[in-house]
């Protein structure tokens, strides 16, 4: 059993077999439909328990196949479904519940002590579905879509973000330490990433570049990410922190500065931060990125369930 929190805690060699195994699965569905199971059912008769207490599309739908395909099930639930908070009930035998009466547990949570809390008394495994500070199943998938497109290892190539330093950027700062990759990050000054992620990057001997321009951040670039400015729960004032983000839109004037087979990639939702052009445009690769989801979080259960090979 395997935990699946933050991408910074789990082995590279562990995160490269992942993708792997998930770039052979993808091949041996092309003349599968979208429930039929795979060959092998490596998950037959297993329950995957999802609990959400922020809003999903793609995580909740991903999880939903990649189960199925693996020949498991799924039962999805909300938080304020449960006795615990409300119903006086405590995390600790909440954990215990889960762990009766499910195989692994997928939790989207609003705290990231949370997770970890549930960590300590699950005795299946839990995945990180999102946190405050992490999204590693978005990040692991957005690898594998840009290895895919690319055709090389992300390693040989220049990765850039433009954007708030948020859960995803996180994430992609940690992959970019375990997949070794060169990582320039655009934003406002006020908006780099925390001292305790660009210290555990210095730790690890990496570097990221930081700009407070964001055409010097995708020059050169074979890779453009971004996410939604303003997220659903950002405690601040929106319209201000809008207006520090207008020379930070990527449209097709900033893309140019990157290399001409440059892509785009959005976790969705997107907002303000990217033009109708971009993201509709032959540049933008985001729903082969959301369907690659699918497949690499299958391998993700794989992992967590001992079943990987």
């Amino acid at each position: 059993m395997k935990h699946f929190i933050k991408l910074k805690d789990i082995p590279a060699t562990d995160l490269r077999k992942i993708i792997l195994d998930a770039k052979k699965r993808k091949q041996k569905r092309k003349k599968l439909n979208t429930l039929d199971v795979d060959k092998d059912s490596p998950l037959k008769g297993k329950l995957l328990i999802q609990m959400f207490e922020k809003a999903s599309s793609r995580t909740r739908l991903s999880f939903y196949l990649a189960i199925k395909q693996l020949g498991g099930g799924t039962i999805t639930i909300k938080a304020n479904e449960l006795h615990l908070g409300k119903g006086g009930e405590s995390l600790a035998d909440t954990a215990k519940i889960l762990s009766t009466y499910g195989d692994g547990f997928m939790l989207r949570t609003d705290s990231d002590k949370k997770i970890e809390e549930f960590s300590k008394y699950l005795n299946i495994p839990i995945i990180n579905g999102l946190s405050p500070s992490s999204h590693p199943t978005q990040v692991l998938s957005d690898i594998f879509t840009v290895e895919e497109i690319k055709k090389k290892p992300i390693s040989k190539l220049n990765i850039s973000w433009v954007g708030d330093s948020n859960n995803v950027l996180n994430s992609l700062i940690a992959a970019s330490v375990k997949f070794s990759f060169n990582l320039n990050i655009g934003c406002p000054k006020n908006y780099e990433p925390k001292k305790f992620v660009l210290d555990w990057v210095k730790k690890n001997k990496r570097k990221i570049n930081i700009f407070n321009n964001a055409k010097k951040a995708v020059e050169n670039s074979d890779v453009v990410f971004s996410d939604k400015v303003v997220s659903l729960n950002d405690k601040i004032n929106k319209i201000n922190k809008i207006k520090n983000f207008n020379n930070y839109k990527i449209d097709s004037k900033l893309m140019s500065f990157a290399k001409k087979d440059a892509i785009f990639l959005h976790c969705l939702p997107r907002g303000s931060e990217v033009s109708d052009k971009v993201f509709l445009g032959e540049q933008s690769k985001v729903w082969q990125q959301a369907l690659n989801r699918v497949y690499v979080q299958k391998s993700i259960l794989l992992y967590c369930f001992d079943k990987l090979r």
